[in-house]
């Protein structure tokens, strides 16, 4: 009964957060200049006055901003969530098209910095005066400064015309096409930029993050009764030590996964990935409303879910609370 009431709490709280994120997302997009109409007038060269009026019309955009805001709302109630003004689709079919090309990649990343920034954090640990740990945190220095466009560029500045062997652009070659297996492997081979140029300064932050909280966690007590008692070192650093050093970077990973997908916004379009990201600077340069609060409403329901994802891996993780 506790964990229903648990549950039924935080899906509340969530319930409550997504409307509020949908409410401010649509003022502030309607307070930005310009509307879709400007817009398409401006991509067809000039427009007469009676077919703007037609199209605001259309649109619901000759309505006051609260009273759109209640039919939006209504609308979303019952699942709609609109049709895009530029690509004339429902936003919904229109973004779970993407959705997947946009996880992908933001999982990869995630797993691949997680992964090698807490076995670096943990290497440098081992020896914080060393040469091996000195070099671990002046690479990890460099890549966190390292904005994510600028990585991506130099990385296709290299593999386009210094080293050729990796795909710069897209999700996949046009002529592949031999079944799950090639597609997979190309969809893969194509995915190795974008993820690395997402990844590494988040890989920056997980292997600084671990170094010090390892080395915190090795000045513990009960690391040194344990030692005290003759276990030996390896029981040591990974069985009491590293367990609870690994905390942090469960934290860590939930706090920045809204980061991550914003990042993924810039890497997307480096690469040209057709992912959510690639939708929203399109959406963006277009003023397509319906698109957007589509594309917002999702990110906040992904970073939800994420965030409770982790809480769920940190209570596995942490023995206090398993035991509470």
């Amino acid at each position: 009964m506790a964990l229903f009431l648990y549950m039924a709490r935080r899906l509340f709280y969530a319930a409550i957060l997504v409307i509020g994120v949908l409410v401010l997302s649509f003022l502030l997009i309607r307070l930005a200049p310009g509307d879709p109409v400007d817009t398409l007038a401006g991509q067809m060269g000039g427009m007469t006055e009676e077919i703007r009026a037609g199209l605001r019309s259309e649109y619901g955009l000759d309505q006051p901003t609260l009273t759109q805001l209640g039919i939006y709302l209504e609308r979303f109630a019952s699942g709609n969530l609109g049709y895009s003004y530029f690509f004339n689709l429902p936003v919904l079919s229109l973004i779970l098209q993407r959705l997947p090309a946009t996880l992908l990649l933001v999982l990869t990343a995630l797993v691949a910095a997680v992964l090698s920034g807490t076995t670096l954090g943990v290497l440098a640990s081992r020896r914080p005066n060393g040469l091996l740990s000195q070099a671990i945190t002046v690479v990890s220095v460099i890549g966190y400064s390292a904005p994510v466009f600028w990585t991506g560029m130099l990385l296709i500045i290299l593999f386009a015309s210094v080293l050729p062997i990796l795909p710069v652009s897209g999700m996949t070659a046009a002529a592949v096409s031999g079944g799950w297996l090639l597609d997979s492997l190309d969809v893969a081979h194509h995915l190795v930029l974008p993820a690395v140029s997402l990844a590494v300064v988040y890989l920056a932050q997980y292997s600084r993050l671990t170094r010090a909280s390892m080395l915190d966690v090795l000045g513990s007590d009960y690391v040194r009764t344990a030692r005290a008692k003759g276990l030996e070192e390896r029981k040591v650093f990974f069985k009491h030590a590293f367990r609870n050093a690994v905390l942090p970077i469960i934290t860590i990973v939930g706090l920045q996964f809204g980061n991550l997908l914003a990042g993924a916004i810039v890497v997307e379009t480096v690469f040209n990935w057709p992912g959510l990201g690639r939708l929203a600077f399109d959406s963006v340069l277009r003023r397509d409303y319906p698109t957007l609060l589509g594309l917002l409403f999702f990110s906040s329901l992904l970073v939800i879910v994420a965030n409770q994802l982790v809480d769920v891996c940190y209570r596995l993780a942490d023995p206090r609370i398993k035991a509470s």
